[in-house]
């Protein structure tokens, strides 16, 4: 279930999507239950429009993924600097972290990241890099009725 993939966009909303299908195609192909491609999928999503809005200078991006049949590994990255006056935690602990106000139109893309993937940490240089990992284990909750002959082998759940 060895997969690897790199694609470099530029910073512009309609490339989330295209991380969307790439993604979400690779992880079904690769055998990962769709639920746990839709957490997946979703978190790399916020991690893309972050780099997106939050990129500075910089004129695109690189998403980056490793798969087995133990882990998922996602590095979303760019070259532009991180917003002035933000500093990136080396690891987002589990520990609370507070919602931003009701009424507020951001600020929960690390907070779904930190409940839908197992690790999320940040590197400032010298790419500024969001770090996804997941770990997957065989899926016990399949629909039967979905399922195919060949994906009832193959269908992998994250832990």
């Amino acid at each position: 279930m060895d997969a690897v993939f790199s694609i470099s966009l530029p910073r512009q909303a309609y490339t989330v999507s295209v991380v969307r299908d790439v993604l979400g195609t690779l992880l079904r192909r690769v055998g990962l239950c769709q639920d746990c491609a839709d957490d997946i999928v979703l978190a790399a999503s916020e991690a893309c429009a972050n780099a997106i809005e939050h990129a500075g200078s910089a004129t695109d991006y690189r998403v980056e993924a490793d798969l087995d049949s133990r882990l998922c590994e996602l590095r979303i990255s760019h070259n532009g600097e991180a917003p002035a006056g933000t500093v990136l935690p080396r690891r987002l602990s589990q520990d609370h972290v507070p919602l931003p106000r009701l009424s507020a139109e951001s600020g929960r893309g690390i907070f779904l990241m930190r409940r839908l993937m197992d690790e999320v940490s940040f590197r400032g240089a010298p790419r500024t890099t969001v770090l996804l990992r997941k770990y997957l284990s065989p899926c016990d909750h399949r629909d039967e009725e979905s399922r195919g002959a060949l994906a009832a082998a193959h269908d992998y759940a994250a832990l």
